[in-house]
């Protein structure tokens, strides 16, 4: 179009030109809010300073009323538990007795005699004359057979012997009037010789016939049965008026009981030990206990040792004698047998709680002072379960740890609780039952002592940290 045109001249004067529009600008927001952050830091850490003097001024206060929570050892790192806590721990005082060295071994209660009693005839059991379960002596009498055709067989075999014996009387008179004739030339020397033939054949029929009689004689012994031996009689096996078989038939069983005999076991390590003490002339004790061994059920001695050892077993049998007076002891009884070999007079015992073994071999903790526990390797010998004997590493009056060793490690720093163990060390203290005295449970806080308020965590407190608590509310 032409710029000379009137209707863009008026068009233009009509429309003037519009300014240019203008580009916004950022608002100045954000550097003002990091402004307002930057002070509000220095008012927080203003602030902090502030609390930290409060705070180190208030434990200058606080710490010379708290002189024992000062000292106290390092916390053991367990949660809820004060980091100055020492470990409780249970003792055990060390002392001298007697220690008995006992060898103990399986044993089955073994009657001296068990007599199976049989008939040695045959016939009808016509009497029985026991009860069942009585004692019986040697020689009474236990049992009748019928002995009729014993003594009607006795009555022939006498019969037929008194008729051979006459007729070895007759042969006997005409051998000594051979004997004459013969002397004086007549009769021949054939015919003497002859008759003294004779005569030693009815000698021998007598002796024959005699034995005859003496065997019916012994069978009407036998037809009346009493005891072999002294003891209990059993249950009767057969009833009256049965028909016995001789060296068959089972008519009562009689065991001896007083005294009786325990055969027992032990490995074959321990038989030179026991030998000795037998060569020396020394009389063993053994005592017998029950199946569970709780119970001690009697004591008696050492009899014998058996001539060889089991190979398949390695063990040696031997056997004690009880006067089982009480019948305490049962034929084929279970029992546990302890055989006092000899005591050790004078020994240091230590508990068997005490006992550890580990990478030092066998120690204990020892006590070091009151409040510190050290390791001490110590070697051993014999025990009777409860108490071992020390043979080195410990004195008589040493204190040893017998409850709580499983925190503990050298030098560690402990507090003793409960009261310490007398002679019967190891034996529970009054109060804490199947334990030992002074025991915590793992794990537990230690128990305070009587009248003392548990804090939050379940640790006992101190004097001064309960005025701090009142003093901060």
């Amino acid at each position: 179009m032409n710029e000379s045109s009137p209707i863009r001249t008026e068009t233009a004067r009509q429309y003037p030109e519009a300014p240019a529009p203008e580009i916004p600008t950022r608002p100045a927001t954000p550097v003002r809010r990091q402004r307002r952050f930057g002070r509000w830091m220095l008012v927080l850490l203003a602030l902090g300073g502030a609390g930290a003097v409060a705070h180190r001024s208030y434990e200058a206060r606080k710490q010379p009323a708290e002189p024992s929570a000062a000292t106290a050892p390092a916390a053991t790192g367990r949660p809820g538990r004060p980091a100055d806590m020492k470990q409780a721990v249970g003792v055990a005082p060390i002392v001298t007795g007697d220690m008995p060295v006992v060898l103990q071994g399986l044993g089955t209660v073994t009657p001296l005699a068990t007599v199976t009693v049989r008939s040695q005839i045959s016939g009808y059991l016509t009497k029985i004359g026991y009860r069942e379960g009585q004692t019986v002596k040697e020689g009474d009498f236990l049992a009748q057979i019928d002995p009729r055709p014993y003594e009607a067989l006795l009555a022939q075999y006498q019969g037929q012997l008194a008729r051979d014996q006459a007729l070895l009387q007759n042969s006997k008179l005409d051998l000594q009037r051979y004997q004459t004739l013969n002397r004086q030339d007549s009769i021949s020397k054939q015919n003497v010789d002859t008759q003294g033939a004779l005569v030693k054949q009815n000698e021998g029929t007598v002796a024959a016939d005699q034995a005859l009689v003496d065997q019916q004689r012994l069978n009407l012994t036998y037809a009346r049965i009493v005891s072999p031996v002294e003891g209990r009689v059993g249950l009767r096996q057969v009833d009256l008026g049965n028909y016995v078989t001789a060296g068959s038939t089972n008519i009562v069983v009689v065991t001896q009981l007083h005294p009786i005999s325990v055969v027992f076991t032990l490995p074959e390590d321990d038989v030179a030990r026991v030998m000795r003490r037998l060569r020396q002339g020394a009389k063993l004790t053994v005592r017998a206990y029950d199946r569970g061994d709780q119970h001690e059920i009697a004591t008696g001695k050492l009899d014998t040792v058996d001539n060889q050892i089991d190979v398949t077993t390695g063990t040696v049998k031997l056997r004690a004698l009880f006067d089982n007076a009480d019948d305490e002891l049962f034929p084929n009884q279970f029992v546990n047998a302890r055989l006092t070999v000899e005591t050790i007079e004078n020994a240091a015992l230590v508990p068997n709680a005490a006992i550890l073994r580990g990478t030092p071999g066998t120690y204990v903790y020892l006590m070091d002072g009151d409040d510190k526990v050290t390791v001490r390797p110590i070697k051993t010998g014999e025990t009777d379960g409860t108490r071992t004997v020390v043979l080195s590493g410990l004195n008589p009056g040493d204190r040893v740890v017998t409850d709580g060793t499983d925190r503990l490690r050298e030098g560690a720093s402990v507090r003793v609780v409960g009261h310490a163990a007398g002679p019967q060390a190891g034996a529970p203290a009054s109060g804490a039952p199947g334990g030992t005295a002074g025991s915590a449970a793992p794990g537990a806080p230690a128990t305070p002592a009587a009248g003392t308020p548990p804090n939050e965590t379940g640790a006992t407190e101190s004097s001064g940290e309960r005025r701090g608590r009142r003093r901060q509310q």
